[in-house]
């Protein structure tokens, strides 16, 4: 895996963690403006990552925004189990 890729995961799951901690923070306190506007920006972040994360290494998902090639080529990267962080 390109070192880019990898950076690029980790900072994926970084956020993403923020994102899921910012929703359940948000359940309990639906009022905290602050909250909600960070929340927004994390989701920003997520999707630009995404993005650059899908444009220079790969789908992250089986309907993800990457272009599929043929030979169909998802086999030739690192299974996420095989990835070490």
């Amino acid at each position: 895996m390109h070192p880019r890729c990898k950076e690029l995961l980790c900072q994926l799951m970084d956020w993403q963690f923020v994102l899921v901690e910012l929703n359940l923070y948000l359940d309990t306190h639906p009022e905290d403006r602050q909250a909600y506007d960070d929340y927004v920006q994390a989701c920003d972040r997520v999707n630009r990552i995404k993005t650059e994360y899908e444009a220079y290494c790969g789908a992250l998902s089986v309907c993800g925004f990457a272009p599929v090639y043929y030979p169909w080529g998802w086999i030739e990267t690192p299974w996420p189990w095989e990835i070490e962080y």
